[in-house]
C-alpha cells in the first residue's frame, strides 16, 4: 500500500491531522491484512516509520493510537453502521481500503467531536482517493453522507 503525493504536503495546521490519519489507515490495514493487533500494527510502524507518509509527529500520537484502537474495537458497530448507509452493499463484500476508510472516519465522527464532521469527511474521501481511486471516493462520500445524515438524526453529531 503505497501513498501517492496527495498526503505529502507540508504547510497548513492540519497537516499532522492529515498524516495522522494516514498513519491510522496504514495501521488498520496491517491489522485487516496482516492479522496483527492494533498495539504491533503501531509498533511496526512507530519503528519501521508509516510509508511514503511523513510522521504526523509526537504531537498526533494519541490521536492516531485512539483511532486505530478504537475502530478495531468497534469494529462490529462500525461495519453495521457502513453496512446500514451502503443500500444494497454487504459490508465484507467492499474493498478493503475502502471498508477501512470509512470505519476510521465513522470512529473519529463518534469520538472526536473537536474534529468538524465536513472535515473528517473530507479528508475520508481524499484517502480513498489516494489509496483506492476516484470511485472509491464517490462511494465513500456517499456512504459516509447517509452514516453521517443518521448520526445527525441520533443527535449523536452535530455540524
Amino acid at each position: 500500500m503505497s501513498a501517492p503525493r496527495v498526503l505529502e504536503g507540508e504547510g497548513d495546521r492540519w497537516e499532522g491531522r492529515r498524516r495522522a490519519r494516514a498513519v491510522a489507515l496504514q495501521a488498520l490495514y496491517e491489522c485487516e491484512i496482516g492479522g496483527l493487533t492494533p498495539q504491533q500494527a503501531l509498533g511496526v510502524l512507530h519503528h519501521a516509520g508509516p510509508p511514503e507518509v511523513a510522521d504526523p509527529g509526537e504531537g498526533e500520537h494519541a490521536f492516531v493510537v485512539s483511532l486505530v484502537r478504537g475502530a478495531m474495537e468497534q469494529r462490529d458497530a462500525l461495519d453495521e453502521r457502513i453496512g446500514d448507509a451502503a443500500k444494497n452493499w454487504r459490508v465484507e463484500r467492499m474493498a478493503t481500503i475502502d471498508r477501512l476508510v470509512m470505519r476510521l472516519a465513522l470512529q473519529e465522527l463518534m469520538t472526536h467531536r473537536d474534529s468538524p464532521p465536513r472535515v473528517v469527511i473530507s479528508e475520508a474521501i481524499e484517502l480513498a482517493r489516494a489509496y483506492s481511486g476516484e470511485e472509491a471516493a464517490k462511494f465513500v462520500n456517499g456512504v459516509l453522507d447517509g452514516a453521517y445524515r443518521r448520526f445527525k438524526d441520533e443527535g449523536a453529531v452535530t455540524e
